[in-house]
């Protein structure tokens, strides 16, 4: 029974009736029928999940109608007003549909009736084909102008639906970033940097006194001394005038390659 009911709930979800979670339990049944060879196998998959908590069934005027859960995971939540006229708006919209559709296949049987007449030669019973047809036109334009209303209707049920779940996971999401943030407080944030700060203040002290060691481990020269030594240097630079050699003119030669260079490590090596 619960792999059954789980393949049942499966093609649910890949039909076209999943469009909203509420559908007609004839129509689940005709879904069904593949699975289901016999009505008391398909109640039986119901019960189980309805045991589950997958979907909830209610009689609405006579008709029994069937909500499932969103989500594999999810379990069904109590079949509400709007549902049923969700589900209402969407039994119109078949209807006017399946309406639509007869006008139009009667309209197109006045239009060749209409021509039939006209080649057998019965004029006036060519033109009243052509007045049923233009009526049925003009009732086909009616239908359609409502049953565009009805979908309009239905776009934004769907729309804020869609608004709704958008907000629950905006208010979800602030929820966790509050309980994430809790222990985060501006003077937590200031004594941390204070202790970083310190803590680099501290190393830059031990780097700066191990880069005063010399190799040998012997203490640094005075700085007062190092200064004088500085100064005579200095003196001594200004009375002897620099002397540079001359540039050289002659063009530089190419660079020697890898193989020249191997060359002569050999001979160095003989």
């Amino acid at each position: 029974l619960q792999e059954k009911a789980e393949e049942v709930y499966r093609l649910y979800q890949s039909s076209a009736l999943s469009s909203h979670p509420v559908v007609a339990l004839s129509e689940l049944r005709s879904l069904c029928a593949g699975l289901c060879p016999d009505e008391r196998t398909f109640y039986l998959l119901l019960l189980q999940l309805q045991k589950e908590k997958r979907v909830t069934i209610l009689e609405q005027n006579g008709e029994k109608i069937v909500k499932f859960a969103r989500g594999l995971h999810a379990k069904v939540s109590p079949m509400n007003d709007v549902d049923i006229g969700v589900y209402q708006l969407m039994q119109s919209e078949q209807l006017l549909s399946q309406k639509v559709e007869s006008l139009s296949q009667e309209a197109e049987k006045c239009k060749e009736d209409a021509r039939s007449a006209c080649r057998a030669g019965k004029k006036q019973l060519a033109l009243r084909c052509l007045k049923a047809k233009r009526r049925t036109e003009r009732r086909i334009e009616e239908l359609h102008s409502k049953l565009d209303a009805v979908q309009g209707i239905l776009d934004r049920i769907y729309a804020s639906q869609t608004d709704q779940m958008v907000f629950n996971a905006y208010q979800a999401g602030v929820g966790a970033l509050k309980l994430s943030m809790k222990d985060v407080t501006v003077e937590r944030a200031e004594n941390l940097v204070d202790q970083i700060q310190e803590l680099c203040d501290t190393q830059d002290e031990v780097a700066q006194t191990l880069a005063g060691v010399g190799i040998n481990g012997l203490a640094e020269m005075d700085s007062e001394e190092l200064e004088k030594e500085l100064d005579s240097l200095l003196q001594d630079s200004s009375k002897d005038s620099l002397e540079l050699p001359p540039v050289p003119q002659k063009v530089l030669s190419a660079p020697i390659s890898d193989a020249e260079l191997e060359a002569e490590l050999e001979q160095l090596s003989v």
